[in-house]
């Protein structure tokens, strides 16, 4: 029995794609889908750069959805995936600046524009209810 790599990590990762798509977020898979949502989203928009890394697990991917039964809320949700959707992560970090790639990451930004921004080292050091906290503070802060 022989699998091929990309197809055992299509398998691996499709659980922590789930995660955030379940709870109402949607995928940015190639670079044409970041240029048809990102630049033209009016309003308030949340975009999750999702990874494989532990971070992601325990703190990231549980702090968003907790931030996201807040009261106040973005009006779009987006996540791309970092090394596995690589161009569409590219082309979405490229609204980021001037933070560096970081994944997990978690960017807020109202018409087009960043406004809120968590990095790596942020998402590292924090338990999910304190990275829900910092979200929800700026979805009161951004998304009224």
């Amino acid at each position: 029995m022989s699998m091929s790599f990309d197809q055992y990590m299509r398998d691996m990762v499709q659980p922590m794609r789930d995660e955030l798509t379940s709870i109402g977020i949607q995928e940015l898979r190639t670079p044409e889908e970041v240029e048809a949502n990102l630049p033209e989203a009016k309003g308030t928009t949340l975009v999750v750069i999702n990874s494989v890394c532990g971070c992601a697990a325990g703190q990231a991917r549980p702090g968003v959805a907790q931030a996201l039964q807040h009261d106040v809320t973005p009006d779009h949700l987006f996540t791309v995936f970092a090394g596995q959707d690589k161009e569409a992560t590219a082309k979405a970090r490229e609204y980021f600046a001037p933070y560096p790639p970081s994944s997990p990451s978690i960017a807020l930004m109202k018409d087009g524009e960043l406004v809120h921004f968590i990095e790596r080292h942020q998402v590292e050091n924090r338990s999910a209810e304190e990275i829900a906290e910092d979200l929800s503070s700026a979805f009161e802060r951004f998304c009224r």
